[in-house]
């Protein structure tokens, strides 16, 4: 995802921010010391500048490309990578809301659809739209979608409030990112790391079940920025990908 970069200074600066990323993420969670109740070892600030570095890596795509549908591209990617931060901003209550959950879910929700946005356009722009491979793999990961989050987050709750069925239009639109992007993948095979746009799908039912079920465990919030945060790379360094063509 990084070789499609002709310009070696712009293929290495995009290379030195992957590490970075990693090293925050992924380090710190190795490192880090368990927090109160031994849901992450990674402390906030390492998690939330994670997200700001994949934001500079979006950002950058849009500022070395600049002609054609993969401008187009990076554009509706950056942008839907910013929502992605401010939904983390929101859900770490560093933006003032009192709900501070709808915030994020809102946030992320618009990021999505920019995503989306972003996988038709490509696909359709470089005749990767066949309409039965992509409405067949929309509607997998809707189903895929709806059935995880009845048995995650809907069933097993004692009592059910708005946000549980809040939850379920949020993760049909999550299922959707992950099916579109499976529908590019089969077509360009070479977009295959997109299905790991699924990784956010699942980050985001542990993170409802965690707040609307109770579901703890050790490391879980490791486990939900782990998923989000390779998920949102994946995504961001697929420019690379519609580079090479």
């Amino acid at each position: 995802m990084i070789a499609g970069w002709a310009d070696s200074a712009q293929r290495g600066w995009l290379l030195a921010l992957v590490v970075v990323w990693a090293v925050l993420l992924f380090g710190s969670m190795i490192v880090g010391r368990w927090n109160e109740d031994e849901s992450n070892r990674s402390p906030l600030w390492t998690r939330i500048a994670s997200s700001v570095v994949l934001v500079v890596a979006a950002w950058s795509g849009v500022a070395f490309v600049r002609e054609g549908d993969s401008a187009r591209y990076a554009l509706f990617i950056a942008l839907g990578m910013t929502m992605g931060l401010i939904g983390d901003l929101f859900m770490a209550k560093l933006i003032p809301m009192e709900n501070h959950v709808l915030g994020g879910m809102g946030a992320f929700g618009v990021g999505h659809v920019f995503y989306i946005t972003a996988f038709l356009m490509l696909a359709d722009s470089r005749g990767w739209a066949a309409p039965q491979i992509r409405w067949s793999a929309l509607v997998v990961w809707l189903l895929i979608g709806l059935v995880l989050w009845y048995l995650v987050v809907f069933r097993p709750a004692d009592e059910r409030s708005v946000l549980h069925i809040a939850a379920l239009p949020y993760a049909l639109l999550l299922a959707a990112t992950t099916g579109f992007a499976t529908g590019l993948a089969i077509q360009a095979t070479a977009f295959f790391p997109l299905v790991g746009a699924a990784l956010f799908l699942l980050s985001d039912l542990l993170l409802a079940a965690g707040l609307f079920n109770g579901l703890h465990f050790k490391g879980i919030g490791d486990v939900i920025w782990a998923t989000y945060g390779l998920a949102q790379m994946l995504i961001v360094y697929s420019l690379g990908v519609a580079l090479s063509g």
